[in-house]
């Protein structure tokens, strides 16, 4: 499965595993660090997930928890 998903995959892959906010962050700061690593250029947003409200309907909070750019160093 890693060959498939390449390098970057396999660097992330495993990383999301709590929801703890401590652990998003840290996240977060790993994927600015492998886009960088890369060359990619991004915008990581971090929002709180979808809820039912009943059976029939799906609500999509978009509450902004935290958000980052990431760019490349010059060098």
């Amino acid at each position: 499965m890693r060959q498939r998903i390449g390098k970057l995959g396999e660097r992330l892959i495993g990383k999301v595993v709590d929801a703890e906010a401590q652990v998003e962050k840290a996240l977060i700061q790993e994927m600015e660090t492998a886009f960088q690593e890369f060359g990619i250029e991004a915008r990581i947003v971090s929002v709180q997930g979808p809820k039912f409200t009943n059976r029939n309907q799906l609500e999509l909070p978009l509450q902004v928890r935290e958000e980052r750019d990431v760019h490349l160093k010059e060098e």
